[in-house]
C-alpha cells in the first residue's frame, strides 16, 4: 500500500488521473481493478474512479507495489502488464501487447483494453486530451485476440488511419507471427486452405475442408523454423485475417498451438504444465506497392519483437 497526499495542483482532478500521473509504469487495468475491488481510499473511505480530489486528501492505493512500478512480470505469470511502444512518429504508433490484454471494449469489457491505455499514454504525452473534444480519437489498425500477444499498428490521425486500413486490405503492410505447435509439421513450409464457419453463440470458430453455409476461405502460410522435444516452432503469415484464423487452422490440421485452452489439446498443455498459448504477432513488414502519402517514409521498413515463450519449451 502506497499513499498520495492531494496538493493545491491537483486539487478538482478526478483521482484516477492523479493516481496514474502519479505511478507512470502502473498498467491501467490495474487500476481499474483496484476501483472495482474498492482497493482505493481517500480520507479513509471507499471512493470510484469519478472522485474529485481536494488539496489536503490522503489518498491510500492497496496496489502491491512490483505492480505500482510497473515491473515486468514473467511470461509464466499470465498477468498483463500492458504495452511497450516498438515505434512511434507524428502519425503511427506501433506497439507490442502484452498477453491477457483485450485491444479493444466489449460488451464485458470496460475501459482496461489497449486502445485506452494507448489513449492514456498518448495524453500523459501531450499529443491528445480527452477533455478537448478532439475530432479523431487515436485507432486500431487492427486486431488481435486477447490472449495473443504482440504488434498492433495504432493512427494517430485520420490520414494515417485511412491510408493504413487501405495497405493492410491490399496486403501492402504484411504480418507474421510466431508460435510453438505440437508434433513435427509435415512439410518445411506450406500453404494451407481451408473454410472457417464462425458460431458467434459459442465464441468459437469451426474449420472444414469444403465450402458451407456461412463458412468462408482462409488461406494460411507457415514455415518451421525449428523442431525438437515434439514442439515444432513455427513462423505464421495470414494471408486471409479471420478470427481465431492461426489457431483454428492449425488445430485442424492436427498441430494445435501450445498452451491454447479453446483449439488446443489441453492433456499435452498440462503434460507441459502450459497455461498460455505460445502466439505471437512478431514482425511486420511495410511493403508499400503503390503511393502511400504522407506514410511514403514507412516503406520497407520492418518491425520484430521476440516472443517472450521461446525459452520456456
Amino acid at each position: 500500500m502506497q499513499t498520495i497526499k492531494i496538493t493545491k495542483q491537483q486539487s478538482g482532478k478526478k483521482i484516477n488521473r492523479i493516481i496514474t500521473a502519479h505511478f507512470k509504469y502502473m498498467p491501467e487495468n490495474a487500476l481499474y481493478k483496484a476501483f472495482r475491488k474498492k482497493d482505493i481510499k481517500v480520507n479513509g473511505a471507499r471512493i470510484n474512479e469519478d472522485y474529485i480530489a481536494a488539496e489536503g486528501d490522503l489518498v491510500e492505493v492497496y496496489i502491491t507495489d512490483d505492480i505500482l512500478n510497473g515491473t515486468p512480470l514473467a511470461f509464466s505469470s499470465g498477468i498483463n502488464t500492458g504495452f511497450s511502444v516498438v515505434y512511434e512518429d507524428k502519425n503511427v504508433l506501433v506497439v507490442n501487447k502484452n498477453q491477457g490484454l483485450p485491444v479493444q471494449p466489449d460488451k464485458n469489457q470496460g475501459k482496461n483494453t489497449l486502445i485506452d491505455l494507448a489513449r492514456n499514454y498518448l495524453i500523459e504525452k501531450g499529443e491528445y486530451s480527452h477533455d478537448i473534444g478532439e475530432a479523431f480519437l487515436p485507432s486500431l489498425c487492427h486486431r488481435i485476440d486477447r490472449n495473443t500477444g504482440g504488434l498492433v499498428i495504432i493512427a494517430k490521425n485520420s490520414n494515417s488511419l485511412e491510408i493504413l486500413l487501405d495497405k493492410i486490405k491490399k496486403r501492402e503492410i504484411r504480418k507474421f507471427y510466431q508460435c510453438l505447435v505440437k508434433g513435427k509439421m509435415p512439410k518445411d513450409s506450406e500453404t494451407i486452405k481451408a473454410f472457417l464457419f464462425k458460431d458467434e453463440k459459442k465464441s468459437m470458430v469451426f474449420i472444414g475442408n469444403k465450402p458451407s453455409k456461412g463458412a468462408i476461405e482462409i488461406i494460411t502460410n507457415y514455415k518451421v523454423l525449428s523442431y525438437k522435444n515434439d514442439i515444432s516452432s513455427l513462423e505464421v503469415e495470414l494471408i486471409t485475417g479471420r478470427t481465431h484464423q492461426i489457431r483454428a487452422h492449425l488445430a485442424y490440421i492436427g498441430h494445435p498451438i501450445v498452451g491454447d485452452g479453446k483449439y488446443g489439446d489441453n492433456n499435452y498443455n498440462r503434460m507441459l504444465k502450459a497455461k498460455y498459448q505460445a502466439l505471437w504477432a512478431n514482425r511486420i513488414i511495410f511493403d508499400f506497392d503503390t503511393d502511400a502519402g504522407i506514410l511514403n517514409y514507412l516503406k520497407g521498413k520492418v518491425l520484430a519483437v521476440e516472443p517472450p515463450f521461446l525459452n520456456y519449451y
